[in-house]
């Protein structure tokens, strides 16, 4: 899954708009997180217990926009934005969203086409069709008979 804070994605063509995705958490630190930050706050710089908790947010929230995105058929997430709200004085709330689509690379001599996408184009190209489930014999249904003329009625 492609993610991208941008409208597009350079050396792809975005195929199909699935429609705006996105995670949404509200947490808050436990007691201990709580008052050591507080202690730390007295002194100034960084706080690590929020830090951490901000961070791993981040991550939950975009992993559940990706797997919305993914639901929904996605291989790309374009215009991707986060959005942060404190809820009273102990939640934090975090969102995240954007605009999931498919996208398909652009081969090597065509306008936009990146290295990247050059490579992943040929890639597909080369690629060996999926295989085709055989059925045995005895397990296809019966072939539809072609329909036949009705014999006449018998002389009177």
């Amino acid at each position: 899954m492609i993610v991208v804070t941008t409208p597009d994605i350079p050396g792809y063509r975005v195929t199909a708009v699935l429609g705006e995705v996105m995670g949404l958490t509200v947490r808050t630190a436990n007691l201990g997180a709580n008052l050591t930050a507080g202690f730390r706050a007295l002194g100034g710089g960084e706080v690590p217990e929020y830090t951490q908790l901000v961070y791993e947010s981040r991550q939950q929230v975009v992993q559940r926009m990706v797997d919305e995105a993914l639901r929904r058929g996605a291989n790309a997430i374009v215009a991707t934005r986060f959005d942060s709200e404190a809820i009273a004085q102990a939640f934090s709330e975090i969102c995240v969203y954007g605009t999931a689509v498919v996208v398909e690379p652009l081969a090597a001599g065509q306008p936009g086409a990146t290295p990247q996408s050059a490579q992943l184009a040929a890639q597909a190209q080369v690629r060996p069709p999926a295989p085709v489930a055989h059925v045995p014999p005895a397990a296809q249904p019966p072939a539809a008979q072609p329909p036949t003329a009705a014999a006449p009625p018998p002389p009177l």
